[in-house]
């Protein structure tokens, strides 16, 4: 793992996009598995920024995104196909066609994680995924558990993750309690993981990410075996990693 330490959100947001940009800019039509959530949309700010000036290119880029509520649909301002085309694809040159996201809408749980499989093998694999990282480890909506998901599976989702995700919604009811999510044999087949952490609720998770022993109990654990890793966090979200490692 190679491990930046940052001062504050807004840098972590432009250490991280500074590798997606190397990424891009290294191979143009690079399939990048991207994430959702509040931690990643100042990186698609900085990535819609350099693109407005014309430093950078999307219109080969492919991506996978990492997860879908089940139950919502693509229009849904809840859904994340929703938060992808507000946060980054509708304001760069990247092909609708080429961006893939899971069928929140598809009843059948069986027929549409085999499908998102397939999509994710016919691109030829991963080459940057971009990950967040949940207060109790999850990377996607991989729950803490007691084995390691292979691939895109149905997940239902923790009492932790419900209560974090009500900010988003009119009221608690109304929260998905199911959601698709790549596996993480799905996530550790990338060939490069950018794993991005602000805020001292993420420090606990962390430094079970970084120095704890290797379990489904805490999922992105599982990162520790992955030759490519980046961790990009600020201060506070290291905090328990300096405290009790040095850095």
């Amino acid at each position: 793992m190679r491990i930046y330490e940052v001062k504050d959100y807004q840098e972590m947001s432009r250490k991280a996009a500074n590798i997606m940009f190397a990424q891009m800019i290294q191979k143009p039509d690079s399939v990048l598995g991207l994430a959702t959530g509040s931690t990643p949309v100042g990186i698609y700010r900085q990535l819609v920024e350099w693109y407005q000036k014309g430093d950078l290119d999307f219109s080969k880029i492919r991506s996978v995104n990492l997860d879908e509520y089940k139950g919502l649909s693509a229009d849904n301002d809840q859904s994340y196909a929703y938060f992808m085309r507000k946060n980054l694809f509708d304001h760069v040159n990247i092909n609708p066609e080429n961006t893939n996201i899971p069928n929140g809408l598809e009843e059948d749980a069986q027929k549409e994680c085999g499908r998102y499989n397939s999509v994710i093998q016919e691109l030829g694999g991963i080459d940057l995924q971009l990950l967040g990282i949940g207060n109790n480890g999850h990377i996607g909506f991989n729950e803490p558990g007691e084995v390691f998901e292979a691939e895109t599976h149905c997940v239902a989702l923790t009492e932790n993750t419900i209560q974090a995700n009500a900010r988003f919604f009119e009221k608690i009811e109304d929260v998905p309690r199911f959601a698709y999510s790549m596996g993480i044999k799905n996530i550790m087949q990338a060939r490069s993981i950018l794993l991005v952490a602000s805020g001292e609720s993420k420090a606990e998770a962390l430094e079970k990410t970084i120095y704890g022993p290797i379990s489904p109990a805490v999922p992105a654990s599982i990162l520790q075996l992955h030759n490519q890793v980046f961790i990009v966090a600020d201060e506070a979200a290291l905090s328990l990693v300096k405290e009790r490692h040095g850095l």
